[in-house]
């Protein structure tokens, strides 16, 4: 009788099949594939590829963009490196929950995906939005960030400035932080007008307006026309008073340690990332691309996977 009862709590135990995660291949991007996990109850889409044997290279995009801003750096690096690049909460293809855009949360999201993944040491690269993001991760997660790049991006609570410029010259550059603060106005003057406003947002900031393709519009209007998308997008900067506070609280526990590449652009949103950054981390260089607004991982390609691979060596 205790031997059948032993054999009957043995069989009767759930085990856990071994599965893997659903993945599809990208159509446009050779050996890189789609695939979704689900991070404290928020399902993150993420894209990863290249080469298996690499160094980790994790590629964080901005606003109002998505993985697919990495797209062309990721076909010319991903020989040497094995890179993954995440939806951030509320972009692309990820989840838009209803809370957590302050960008300790969104952090926080970023390295519950890469533990999911058994990740943790490698490279980090991040533009805009992205960037913001990429501070307080580094501030809480540097003993695992080999180096780290900042692209085109004043962080909130330590470089972005409290009062923004308001000189034609350069309102044009940052008029979007104030109203997509606003509460209910931005999402009832752009419903219906996504396209317009993406086409200005996108091709007004580069040096070039012909590196955006059509095809490139629709990809970024088919993601911020998801439900929850456009509202998302602005959350970002509707808690940015509460990030730059995260911000300034973790700069009271010292420098960033890791060394640092920020870089900016000739018609960007800035134009030395690096000099204000050296106050609040202990080894920044920069470098600034000639001929590039501030999309510069899409305008200038090329130099962004020479200076990455250069300064990750």
């Amino acid at each position: 009788m205790e031997n059948r009862a032993e054999k009957t709590s043995e069989t009767s135990a759930t085990r856990q099949a071994d599965a893997p995660p659903v993945s599809w291949q990208d159509g446009a991007l050779t050996g890189f594939e789609h695939r979704y996990a689900t991070v404290d109850g928020v399902r993150m889409h993420y894209v990863t590829g290249g080469n298996p044997a690499g160094e980790t290279l994790v590629l964080v995009a901005g606003f109002p963009q998505s993985w697919y801003a990495w797209r062309q750096v990721m076909a010319l690096m991903g020989k040497n490196y094995r890179i993954i690049a995440p939806d951030l909460p509320g972009q692309g293809d990820s989840d838009r929950p209803e809370s957590g855009y302050d960008t300790r949360s969104l952090a926080e999201k970023v390295h519950g995906l890469l533990e999911q993944l058994n990740v943790d040491r490698y490279f980090l690269a991040a533009h805009d939005v992205g960037a913001w993001v990429a501070w307080p991760y580094a501030a809480l997660y540097g003993d695992e960030i080999k180096r780290l790049a900042l692209l085109d991006a004043g962080i909130p609570g330590v470089t972005l400035p409290d009062a923004l410029p308001v000189t034609p010259d350069k309102a044009w550059k940052t008029w979007h932080f104030a109203f997509h603060i606003i509460p209910d106005l931005p999402e009832a003057l752009i419903a219906g007008r996504e396209r317009l406003y993406l086409e200005w947002f996108l091709r007004r900031k580069t040096a070039c307006p012909a590196v955006f393709t059509d095809a490139d519009i629709d990809e970024y209007l088919r993601v911020m026309n998801v439900s929850g998308g456009l509202r998302a997008g602005l959350a970002y900067y509707r808690l940015v008073a509460l990030s730059a506070s995260q911000n300034r609280a973790l700069l009271a526990e010292g420098k960033i340690r890791m060394p640092i590449l920020a870089i900016s652009a000739e018609q960007g949103s800035i134009a030395d990332m690096a000099a204000p950054l050296r106050a609040f981390a202990e080894n920044v260089s920069g470098v600034r691309v000639p001929n590039c607004g501030h999309f510069i991982p899409e305008e200038q390609p090329q130099v962004v996977a020479k200076e990455l691979s250069a300064f990750f060596l």
